[in-house]
């Protein structure tokens, strides 16, 4: 049985029906469901490398590490901010996903009739995503292209991921609400100490956004215990700096064999403008 989705087809834009195994569009433009659920919806000329987004290793580590559940505190006061503020019923995109962590516990904690949605650029991300959670609707596309219909979603929730206001603003139906979650100042700043020579605090921008209200910053702040260098390498690698740290600065981290770092967090509120 096929049935209408919030997916529109990467190539024409029109809207994607969806079955079992397949989804389709008016102009038979067909894309194959993969084995755990999720669908590719990224073409080839939005690609900008062979396998886009993090690499199988960084979603690994992040799966791992947040397996563990020392960023529960931050999934939990989400969970509770999305049912604040999402109406029953309502749709719901996760803009940058990446493995579901947020994802699936915020859509297991809304009513049945909620319709949840997930797009990640990195397919392992979906993937992993798709494998854990049988709820949710995940596909591969850039937040910068999003693969889904004008004005269809009641909420859009976006975790550490690239922002698009432009792309935000098109796929949220008008008085929708816009969840984002940033680190705050002083996130992970005893890892920074111990591994460099320099550490600087992470810079927060201002909260204005072009087209949206800005409703309320919720701020969420827990001291995390790391007990073994594994769970530290783990959390390095799901970082910005694992991109960008030099040989030496490597080894102060691989050397750590216990961890208390802060965690420390903003989750910001905008509502859609007409």
């Amino acid at each position: 049985m096929s049935e209408l989705s919030l997916w529109i087809c990467p190539v024409c834009g029109g809207i994607l029906t969806e079955s079992e195994k397949f989804l389709k569009c008016p102009k038979n433009h067909s894309f194959d469901k993969a084995r755990s659920g999720y669908v590719n919806l990224l073409p080839v000329s939005q690609k900008h490398a062979k396998l886009p987004g993090d690499n199988p290793e960084m979603v690994r580590a992040r799966r791992d590490f947040l397996g563990k559940n020392y960023y529960q505190h931050l999934q939990n006061t989400l969970c509770q901010t999305v049912k604040t503020y999402l109406l029953p019923g309502g749709s719901l995109l996760d803009a940058g996903c990446g493995e579901g962590y947020y994802t699936k516990k915020i859509c297991d904690s809304l009513p049945e009739n909620a319709v949840c949605y997930g797009v990640d650029i990195s397919k392992t991300a979906a993937d992993f995503a798709a494998r854990a959670d049988k709820r949710t609707h995940y596909a591969v596309g850039s937040v910068f292209h999003l693969p889904v219909s004008d004005d269809s979603f009641a909420m859009l929730i976006s975790v550490f991921a690239p922002y698009c206001g432009t792309e935000f603003y098109r796929v949220l139906k008008v008085g929708s609400y816009f969840i984002m979650v940033i680190p705050s100042a002083l996130h992970l700043w005893e890892l920074k100490q111990a591994v460099y020579d320099k550490p600087y605090e992470n810079q927060v921008k201002d909260y204005h956004l072009e087209n949206f209200r800005f409703l309320e910053k919720i701020s969420c702040e827990q001291k995390i215990f790391l007990d073994n260098s594994q769970d530290i390498q783990n959390l390095f690698q799901m970082t910005p700096y694992a991109y960008r740290t030099g040989s030496q600065e490597r080894e102060r981290m691989q050397a750590l064999q216990t961890l208390e770092v802060q965690t420390a967090f903003e989750i910001l509120i905008y509502q859609k403008e007409a």
